[in-house]
């Protein structure tokens, strides 16, 4: 287990957590993976203690402190819990520390969803402490992939052992980009660290799976402890999860945070194996005021709910490419085909690109004229891409532009 610390604890039962994982020692001998601790990815209402990456699945680790130490903890998901019989009152009113912890996981899954990171079973730790002898929680919670437990290096290790149980193993490759997704800072370990913490080097094949939270389910087995996830095909899933960065030293678990000085390293996006760097985001209601010419005119006489866009820097064999998103919500698919007709022809104007509007950055584009467009309908949404090389002039039928506009399609349009 590799730790890297991204900040401090956010409870005090955390520095058990860091503890106990330490303990496991670095390499796959015991585990492997990559424990990122104090991280908050993206979208994430709060810290996490820690988010442990494992070849198998990852874990959402949420520290919770007790008044006192409990010799018996009763943690229902969606009940108040109660330490040696008596109801555990807190000051903001929350009724279950895990309902929170799974709100957390929640948000960290849709990052991981909306950034098309790779998909590996998701599940959840509530750390709690100073001190708990014996937690006691409903069958149904357990087999939702949720434990609650004191971080002794045991309990924990255990737990990661029941809960990763992923068919296919996360690829060196995979294991990066996952945590490029969840650390807006740092860079991930190198190739060859992942590969010392147990990811193989071959990628499985997960190109065309969906990122979500599996939960665990029980089946006979659950009394023998080993909990399988729910293939894909029961829910339509809303939690899953997480996974994380950060750079400590080499291999072993100091405490090193990285340089305050150091220039923070925007997360990457990777669609077909083709890094694409976030360079702004904007969220409008007046489609209209964002738009030009034909379009523009379309829009002003259409009733249209919301125009997201964003802009992402690319490379193509050195050469630097800038890469402008909009997604359209229309009131129904008919009036998207409609929209997708007119902004597919040519000379009807077009969805104006965040540059032109002042939200520049070193090295980019100073404009998107001549670029390289495809449009897609799908649904009640309409989505525009367009790709210009960053410096020198663009020709909207280069093939390098289309293919890389074609990408950017499948990019989300809110960062």
């Amino acid at each position: 287990m590799r730790l890297i610390r991204l900040g401090t604890e956010p409870s005090a039962v955390g520095a058990d957590v860091r503890a106990a994982l330490t303990t496991w020692g670095a390499g796959g001998s015991v585990l492997g993976g990559v424990a990122l601790l104090g991280v908050q990815p993206p979208g994430c209402p709060r810290p996490l203690d820690a988010v442990v990456v494992l070849p198998r699945g990852v874990l959402v680790v949420v520290g919770v402190d007790l008044p006192e130490p409990a010799v018996r903890l009763e943690a229902p998901l969606g009940d108040r819990w109660k330490t040696d019989g008596w109801p555990l009152i807190r000051p903001d009113g929350a009724v279950s520390p895990a309902a929170e912890a799974l709100t957390a996981t929640t948000a960290v899954a849709r990052r991981i969803q909306d950034m098309r990171g790779e998909p590996l079973p998701v599940t959840t730790v509530v750390a709690v402490g100073p001190y708990v002898g014996q937690v006691v929680q409903p069958t149904a919670d357990l087999n939702r992939g949720l434990r609650v437990l004191h971080p002794k290096p045991t309990t924990l290790l255990a737990a990661a052992r029941e809960l990763a149980t992923s068919d296919r193993p996360c690829s060196v490759e995979h294991a990066a980009r996952l945590i490029a997704v969840l650390a807006p800072t740092g860079s991930p370990p190198g190739p060859a660290e992942l590969r010392a913490e147990g990811f193989s080097d071959v990628a499985a094949d997960l190109a065309s799976a969906r990122t979500m939270l599996l939960p665990k389910v029980g089946p006979a087995a659950a009394r023998r402890r080993k909990w399988l996830p729910i293939a894909a095909v029961a829910v339509a899933a809303l939690l899953a999860l997480v996974a994380v960065v950060v750079a400590v030293s080499s291999g072993d678990a100091s405490d090193a945070s990285p340089p305050a000085d150091a220039p923070p390293e925007p997360t990457t996006v990777v669609v077909d194996g083709r890094n694409f760097t976030p360079r702004g985001a904007a969220l409008s209601e007046d489609c209209a005021a964002h738009a030009f010419g034909d379009v523009q005119a379309w829009l002003a006489d259409h009733e249209c709910a919301e125009l997201r866009r964003a802009q992402y820097e690319t490379a193509v064999d050195g050469r630097s490419v800038g890469v402008a998103v909009a997604e359209l919500s229309l009131p129904d698919p008919a009036r998207a085909a409609e929209l997708h007709g007119l902004a597919s022809a040519a000379g009807t104007g077009g969805i104006t690109a965040l540059v032109k509007e002042g939200k520049s950055w070193e090295g980019g584009p100073s404009s998107f004229d001549r670029s390289a467009i495809r449009v897609v309908a799908k649904g009640a949404k309409v989505r525009v891409a367009q790709a210009v090389w960053a410096r020198d002039g663009s020709d909207p039928a280069d093939p390098v532009l289309t293919a890389v506009a074609d990408e950017a399609l499948r990019l989300p349009a809110e960062q």
